[in-house]
């Protein structure tokens, strides 16, 4: 879901509010992520200490060695890299509170975080063995799989799709089908949420414009729609004086899951504990960063000058319904059934975006 389409919201929509330089358009970033500068192992003062890697509050089981006596060095910690698909923002806040509060060091992991832009082949990456762990969507990891691509997905951010249909208040749509009805749309055709409207609804009672990644003409025309995530695009507009109304492009029955972590299915064969260390600290860590995400947005802001701290903050707010949901609070923080990735497949075949439905049981191996 990335190289040239929504993503680049938080920097084109937001960047005209900031009194800061903008950084260039996401077309013309470099296609390499760069290190923040910085790992698990440059924790605050106060956070915990590296510790041998083994789970975090589990008992030993029956047979297991005992833990070092006291004295004893600490096994180092494993250096491990995360790289992201887009610029540090609260999308990916949990990543860096699980950095910054410990959790990565707690588990023995010092994990460094690639920050990402338009272009970089994350899931490439990942399969190459370039980096241990990356963030991706569904769809991409369904249609990587299905190139060949060794990569298996671990856990879900996202339970609900942060992209949606933004319109403005006053036109009265009811939803998606109403905004389709008239008016001019904003949108990139080609992405799979697009071919699924299109072919649900049909594109022919709107002029369908490219995406620009900003919010100008729809601030500028009442009559103008536009792709979107809810936690982006609508915050600039309304800090514009603008009126959004946003329609969830989930609710329509397209939601394949966002911030999906994955890893190479070679690293899951030969060391499951550093994968299954990794998805626990990363889970502790979104748990702080909803609780308060105070401390990662200060860390991310520093990273990611286009946007300011009130962005920052709406932002972290708009996105936690879409990831605490009624399932995440059941099931826990990322969790991933076969029932939604079924969904999924059986849609991107529907659509030829693939040529058959993949084998699930190989797929979700490491879902943990």
């Amino acid at each position: 879901m990335h190289s040239t389409d929504s993503r680049r919201l938080f920097l084109q929509a937001l960047a005209s509010l900031v009194a800061v330089p903008v950084l260039a358009p996401a077309c013309s970033r470099s296609s390499s992520p760069e290190g923040d500068g910085r790992s698990s192992a440059a924790s605050p003062a106060g956070s915990a200490p590296a510790a041998p890697a083994q789970g975090a509050s589990a008992a030993p089981a029956p047979g297991t060695p005992a833990a070092p006596a006291q004295g004893t060095p600490a096994a180092p910690a494993a250096k491990v890299k995360l790289a992201l698909n887009w610029v540090p923002e609260p999308e990916f806040g949990g990543f860096y509170e699980a950095r910054e509060s410990g959790a990565f060091a707690k588990e023995g992991l010092d994990v460094e975080i690639l920050g990402g832009g338009a272009g970089v082949p994350v899931v490439q990456m990942v399969a190459g063995g370039q980096v241990d762990f990356g963030i991706s969507g569904a769809d991409e990891v369904l249609t990587a799989r299905a190139r060949g691509a060794d990569v298996l997905p671990l856990l879900a951010v996202f339970q609900t799709s942060p992209q949606a249909i933004m319109t403005h208040e006053g036109r009265g749509a009811k939803g998606i089908a109403d905004v389709l009805k008239s008016g001019t749309l904003a949108i990139e055709p080609g992405l799979p949420y697009a071919a699924y409207l299109k072919k649900k609804y049909g594109f022919d009672k709107v002029k369908v414009v490219p995406y620009d990644g900003g919010v100008a003409r729809f601030v500028a025309d009442k009559d103008f729609s536009q792709q979107c995530f809810i936690t982006a695009e609508p915050i600039a507009a309304r800090r514009k004086g603008s009126d959004p109304a946003t329609f969830l492009v989930a609710s329509e029955g397209f939601n394949p899951y966002v911030v999906v972590v994955i890893t190479r299915a070679a690293l899951w064969k030969e060391n499951p504990e550093r994968v299954r260390a990794f998805a626990r600290a990363t889970r502790e860590g979104w748990r702080a960063y909803l609780h308060d995400p105070t401390r990662a947005n200060a860390v991310m802001a520093k990273l990611n000058t286009s946007m300011d701290a009130e962005t920052f903050v709406a932002a972290a707010e708009a996105q936690r319904p879409l990831i605490e949901t009624p399932e995440a609070k059941e099931k826990g923080l990322g969790a991933m059934t076969r029932e939604r990735w079924e969904t999924l497949a059986k849609q991107l075949v529907d659509l030829g975006v693939l040529q058959k439905t993949p084998t699930l049981d190989d797929l979700l191996v490491a879902a943990l």
